[in-house]
C-alpha cells in the first residue's frame, strides 16, 4: 500500500487513499502497526481517504492505540492537502479566492468545511471548520449532574491535585483546565490518562492543560485520547480556546502555542470555531500490507 506521512504543528498522520479499496482489512490492526513508531513508520494516527453521499469525500480517523475518533482538526488539514496533491477529488470550489479552494469532508461528527490557501499547486496553510461546540452533559459526553451549563468550572482530583475542568466538545469530547504555573511542569503524564479514563467519561476525553499569556495568547499541552501527549491537537486548541473566551480570559481570535508550534482559533460566541495552521507533507512510501 503505498502511503503519504504528513504533519500539522507536530501532529502526524499517515494517509491512505482508501477510494479504490485500499486498507480494506482490520483498520484499527493496522492503525496499530503503521503507527508504531518502532516498527511501524511511526504517527498519532491512521487517516483513510473514502467516497461520501453528502460532501466531496469521507475522512475516517484511526488513533494509534487503534481505537476510532469522530473527528480531528490537525488531521481535516492534513487531510486536505493530502487529496487536493495528489489530485483524489474533482472539481473544487475556488471560493476562497486567488487560487485557493474549498471543500466539505464528511467525519462520524457531521461534515467540516475547508480551506486551503495555496502556492501555485502546493497547500501552504489550511482553515478548518470545526463546528459548533456543545455543552451539555451527553453531548460532551459526561456523566455529571450539573446546574449551569456551559461546565467551566467543575472540580476534579486526580491522585492528589485539584484540577478545575471545562467540559465540552469539539465533535469528539474534551476536558481542559487553566494552570497559573506554565504547562511544561505539569505532570501530564501522570494526570492526562487517569482524566482521559475516568469514569465520568463514557467515551474516554482529550485532556488540555493552558495558561493564559495574554487576550491572544495561551500556551498549552494535550493528552489526546487513545494518543498520549502530541505536539499538537487542532480540536483540543478549539477546545481551550472556546473556554477561555467564556471564562473572558481572550478575545476572540487567539493563537494556542503548543510544543509543535501554533495554531489560531477563532470564535464569535454564536457560530463555528475556526482553526488555521500550517500543514506540510514529510514522506511518502509503501507499506507491506502482509506485515499487517
Amino acid at each position: 500500500m503505498k502511503f503519504s506521512k504528513l504533519q500539522a504543528t507536530g501532529n502526524d498522520f499517515i494517509l491512505l487513499n482508501a477510494l479504490t479499496g485500499t486498507g480494506k482489512g482490520d483498520r484499527r490492526e493496522l492503525a496499530r502497526a503503521i503507527c508504531d513508531r518502532h516498527f511501524g513508520v511511526g504517527a498519532d494516527g491512521l487517516i483513510l481517504v473514502q467516497n461520501s453521499t453528502i460532501a466531496d469525500l469521507k475522512m475516517r480517523i484511526f488513533n494509534s492505540d487503534g481505537s476510532e475518533a469522530e473527528v480531528s482538526g490537525n488531521g481535516l488539514r492534513c487531510f486536505a492537502k493530502y487529496v487536493i496533491e495528489k489530485g483524489l477529488i474533482g472539481k473544487m470550489s475556488s471560493r476562497a479566492g486567488q487560487g485557493n479552494r474549498s471543500l466539505t469532508i464528511e467525519t462520524l461528527s457531521g461534515v467540516r468545511k475547508v480551506k486551503a490557501y495555496m502556492s501555485g499547486n502546493t497547500v501552504n496553510r489550511v482553515e478548518v471548520d470545526m463546528g459548533l461546540p456543545q455543552f451539555q452533559p451527553e453531548q460532551v459526553p459526561v456523566k455529571i449532574k450539573v446546574d449551569i451549563i456551559p461546565i467551566l468550572e467543575y472540580p476534579l482530583v486526580i491522585n492528589g491535585k485539584e484540577l478545575t475542568l471545562a467540559l465540552l466538545s469539539m465533535g469528539n469530547p474534551h476536558a481542559v483546565s487553566f494552570l497559573s504555573q506554565p504547562v511544561a511542569d505539569f505532570t501530564l503524564a501522570e494526570i492526562g490518562p487517569k482524566v482521559e479514563r475516568h469514569t465520568m467519561f463514557p467515551q474516554r476525553t482529550n485532556f488540555g492543560i493552558a495558561r493564559v499569556l495574554s487576550r491572544e495568547k495561551i500556551e498549552a499541552r494535550v493528552w489526546e485520547r487513545g494518543v498520549g501527549e502530541t505536539l499538537a491537537c487542532g480540536s483540543g486548541a478549539c477546545a481551550i480556546a472556546v473556554a477561555a473566551q467564556l471564562l473572558d480570559y481572550v478575545n476572540r481570535q487567539v493563537d494556542i502555542i503548543l510544543e509543535g508550534g501554533t495554531l489560531t482559533v477563532s470564535w464569535d460566541r454564536l457560530g463555528e470555531v475556526l482553526l488555521s495552521g500550517p500543514v506540510e507533507e514529510v514522506f511518502t512510501g509503501e507499506w507491506l500490507e502482509e506485515r499487517s
